[in-house]
Formats: structure tokens, sequence, C-alpha cells
């Protein structure tokens, strides 16, 4: 099986870590090797947070290089943009349309860039997400990471009872259903 190099981006507090622990544990449940790496930076205070994920049948190291990945999964528009020189010329790009706007912005000292989805469109193979609304159907908008996480799994070679059983066997309890719902509606979504 070939390596396949995964970006997650977002903001603090969208539940990326938890994204990033349900691919991880879902690659090791089918067998093979992976290797994360979280960044944080101020991931507290709603700033950027990036985590890098490869797996195959060895991985050597956890970071994604420019032009290398497979997927980038965005939580948020404006880290899409930021993570596009990443994204390789056959590489997918998976967008939640969510904008939460950074510290300059709400400032006043910048202005959020407008058309991002639509730049993006035109120079890589994207799929945008109104993942909140998805998560609110799924029965709560903490679940837009899980949506995501549905989403890109149609582009993996794990087989779709190995997510569920991981969802099960990775959030607590009293939120499995909530969260198998989110998954569903993610890896559904056409």
């Amino acid at each position: 099986m070939r390596q396949k190099n995964i970006m997650i981006v977002g903001v603090g507090g969208q539940g990326t870590l938890l994204a990033s622990r349900i691919l991880g544990n879902a690659v090791i449940g089918a067998g093979l090797d992976v290797k994360v790496s979280e960044v944080h930076g101020m991931s507290q205070r709603g700033g950027s947070v990036v985590t890098y994920v490869k797996y195959g049948e060895k991985v050597q190291s956890p970071i994604v290089d420019k032009g290398s990945a497979d997927i980038i999964l965005a939580f948020e528009e404006l880290e899409a943009y930021r993570a596009l020189p990443y994204l390789k010329k056959s590489g997918r790009m998976i967008v939640n349309t969510q904008q939460i706007n950074p510290m300059p912005v709400i400032t006043g000292a910048a202005k959020y860039p407008d058309g991002i989805c639509e730049k993006l469109a035109a120079v890589c193979d994207l799929t945008t997400v109104d993942a909140a609304s998805l998560a609110a159907a799924a029965g709560s908008i903490k679940a837009v990471n899980v949506v995501l996480i549905g989403v890109m799994a149609t582009s993996t070679d794990i087989p779709y009872q190995d997510w569920i059983e991981t969802i099960k066997n990775t959030v607590p309890p009293k939120f499995v259903d909530m969260n198998v719902k989110a998954f569903e509606l993610g890896y559904n979504l056409k």
C-alpha cells in the first residue's frame, strides 16, 4: 500500500485533535503503521492547530512536506487557504465552510479574505462541507470534527465498518450514537 499523507488544520477548540485521534486509531485498527504530529500554536486562544498524519506499511516520519499532502482536512476556510501549499497536485482538499475571525480581524487590523473557497476550487480538487449543519442534524454542533472525518474517510482505504468501530472505541460512551450519526452524514455526503 502506498503511503498516505494527511493534514488536519483548524482553530483551537474545533476538535481537530479528536479527529486526528480517530484517524490514527482507524489506521492502527486496519493494521497499518501511523505517525501523528500535532502543532498547537496558540490553540487555546483560537489560534491555528495543524496535525500531520502519515500512514502506510511503514512510516518513518510524521511530517508532511509542502506539496506532498494527499488530503487536507480543513475545519475553517482561512486555515485551508494557509495549508494549500502542502497539497500535492493530485490531492484532495475538504473544507468546512465555517469562518472564524483571527485576532487581526477581530481587532480591526485586517479583513477576513473574500472568496476563499472559490480561489481554492480554481486550483485544487475541493469538497466544501457545511459541517455545522450536518453536526447539528446529528445532535450537536460539536460533532463538526466527526462529520469531516466521515467526508475524508471516503478517500481512504479503511473500510466503513472499521471507522464505526473506531468511533465507538474512541469517543466517550454517552456520545457514541451522536458521533456515529455525524460520521454517517459526512460519509454519505453527495
